[in-house]
């Protein structure tokens, strides 16, 4: 195990410290708009979320009403046999129906990170070496907890991929490797056409998570998560809102962006994109290949499921000079935190990734 010593950072004056410089903080924002449960402490290391399949519909496509059970028929002949299906004869009563549940199955892994230190550095380093593993710490666990959600929102299965061409010509393709251009709005009106048809709702308030994250009252939008990166394309979108421009519209946070139509984006350089997946270039293809994911979020979509009883984050804190029989001289300490933490789509189709370049500037 490694241990902080105190010849381990050498020291910049040795007598006496200057200032300690800043230094890169992650960003966390994607557990600011979805779903968030916590889990009762002894119960299980497993929650069950669960919705009742619309009549109509299976547990397989629980937001289509009309073709799931009428294979081969049309729109139009479906809407009808769903009607005709609830008209009565007389004197008869129709047979009675059944509901039955769709469950998510959600499983809490805990995660953890440890620094250490020695008394030396501990009492006779330049720099308070433990109060900077403490901040680190901090900041490291919001990492990995923004890093789960994002990795299993990017993994979803309601995906579209950029093809070449702007504006109304803007094409789609079958796959990552074939993406080859930049997101356009006719882009965006695909997206959203695939969340409305399967009833996805904007999302109206953003909830809480815990007690050290706000919660705003929002205008009903659909939001959308990407990195910094693709800010230039964003904000050329024509008829893009920046916030500035928001008037007494509230922003979702400090990451918010703007908005375009019924769409409101956040970005935030955490949210890395696939480096060198999309398409073999031609002169001026932007972004040299790297392929970004725009998560468009609608309400109920997603699930991150924290213990109840516990903090966001666990800290562990044993200083050094604390004598036990396992460091009779106390020459030891340990700094780090912990989480219990999970995060599970719970409707793959009010979820949708677009995955497209970013303009090279």
């Amino acid at each position: 195990m490694a241990i902080q010593t105190f010849d381990q950072s050498p020291a910049r004056i040795g007598k006496m410290a200057g200032e300690i410089i800043g230094h890169a903080m992650s960003t966390e924002v994607l557990v600011t708009a979805v779903t968030n449960k916590d889990m009762p402490k002894n119960k299980s290391d497993t929650i069950i979320f669960r919705s009742w399949v619309p009549f109509g519909s299976t547990a397989a496509a629980a937001n289509t009403f009309f073709n799931s059970g009428n294979t081969g028929l049309g729109a139009t002949d479906a809407t009808s046999v769903y009607v005709a299906g609830h008209i009565t004869t007389e004197g008869v009563t129709p047979s009675a129906d059944m509901i039955a549940p769709r469950d998510v199955v959600v499983q809490l892994q805990q995660y953890m990170a440890l620094y250490s230190l020695t008394d030396k550095d501990y009492d006779l380093y330049e720099d308070d070496v433990a109060e900077a593993m403490k901040e680190q710490t901090g900041q490291r666990m919001g990492l990995v907890r923004e890093l789960v959600v994002y990795n299993k929102m990017k993994a979803c299965t309601t995906k579209f991929y950029a093809g070449a061409g702007t504006g109304v010509g803007a094409t789609t393709v079958a796959s990552r490797s074939l993406v080859a251009g930049t997101i356009q709005e006719r882009h965006i009106a695909k997206v959203i056409k695939s969340l409305r048809a399967n009833h996805g709702k904007m999302i109206t308030k953003i909830l809480s998570p815990s007690t050290n994250i706000g919660t705003k009252a929002v205008e009903a939008a659909y939001i959308c998560y990407v990195h910094t990166d693709a800010e230039f394309d964003i904000r050329g979108l024509p008829g893009f809102v920046p916030v500035s421009q928001y008037g007494s519209r509230q922003p979702i946070n400090e990451f918010e962006l703007g908005s375009y139509n019924t769409v409101r984006f956040v970005i935030s350089p955490e949210l890395q994109p696939y480096y060198g997946a999309g398409a073999t270039g031609t002169p001026g293809t932007p972004s040299a290949f790297d392929v970004y994911p725009f998560i468009f979020l609608s309400m109920d979509a997603f699930a991150a499921v924290k213990l109840r009883g516990q903090e966001a984050i666990d800290p562990i804190y044993l200083p050094p000079n604390q004598k036990d029989k396992n460091d009779p001289g106390g020459q030891r300490g340990y700094i780090g935190a912990k989480f219990w933490f999970a995060a599970e789509i719970l409707n793959q189709s009010w979820i949708a990734v677009f995955e497209a370049l970013v303009t090279n500037i």
